[in-house]
């Protein structure tokens, strides 16, 4: 598949405007676990696979009611290593990219790490579809009230929430999650739209987008566009898309020399 290389790199070296649409696969060369199954998520946090514990009970808003402690501190490990990892250098890449083009760029990602926004990318640009870790709100809740992830949080006690004093949980979207707050996310599809019109030859870059859960993929082709796929295993598209077998951070790298070779 690396004979479709240069022309990818030409697809995106035309573009006007970029559109990257990110999955679990995009922090893997960054360090952060892409769990599949409770092996994976067991062999992450082992203190949950000696409960017998399942990702699909401790990632659900039932859990913040039932065993607050215990659920805070999955999330809480979570946001600690998130905090204490830094983005690799795809991220960079495709911020120059971005940059680089006369309509700039727009990012849809499932991850709920931040690490768009920490290498660089204005929040305003970035809709995480799934929520974010870098944000809080009642477990209960009480209201659609937000606010800010402490960069210091005890992990063996969740915070409480300022206005009622409940438990508070992370702003990302659970399994069974019937009382997540979608407001932040909302206004960001609002964003993407006027963003979006503006654009006369955009092209997604789509990384790491597996098909468990398909949020992203499925954004991807909805918008009828030229998609350059980077997928180490799930990297097949019939044409004109074209995809590569390869990481990320690979694949970014590579795209990346091909274009500096003509400019």
């Amino acid at each position: 598949m690396l004979a479709d290389l240069p022309k990818a790199a030409r697809i995106i070296s035309n573009a006007d405007s970029l559109i990257i649409c990110a999955g679990a696969g995009m922090g893997v060369d960054s360090g952060l676990p892409d769990f599949r199954g409770n092996s994976g998520f067991w062999k992450t946090y082992p203190g949950l696979a000696a409960k017998g514990v399942r990702f699909e009970e401790i990632a659900n808003p039932s859990a913040f009611l039932e065993y607050p402690e215990l659920a805070w501190e999955f999330y809480g490990h979570r946001i600690r290593l998130y905090q204490n990892t830094q983005p690799h250098r795809g991220f960079s890449i495709l911020k120059r990219w971005c940059d680089e083009k006369a309509g700039g760029g727009f990012v849809y990602t499932s991850n709920v790490d931040g690490h768009f926004q920490k290498a660089g990318f204005s929040d305003h640009q970035v809709n995480e579809c799934h929520g974010s870790l870098e944000y809080l709100h009642c477990s209960v809740p009480c209201g659609n009230h937000l606010w800010d992830t402490p960069d210091s949080i005890d992990t063996k006690k969740p915070p409480a929430c300022p206005k009622c004093g409940e438990g508070a949980r992370p702003n990302v979207l659970m399994f069974n999650d019937w009382g997540a707050i979608h407001n932040r996310i909302e206004d960001k599809y609002e964003a993407f739209e006027q963003w979006y019109g503006s654009a006369s030859e955009p092209v997604v870059i789509e990384l790491g987008a597996g098909t468990a859960i398909p949020s992203v993929r499925r954004f991807a082709a909805s918008l009828e566009i030229p998609i350059v796929r980077i997928n180490p295993q799930d990297h097949r598209i019939h044409a004109p898309h074209i995809g590569l077998k390869l990481g990320a951070l690979e694949g970014l790298k590579l795209i990346d020399r091909t274009i500096r070779k003509w400019n």
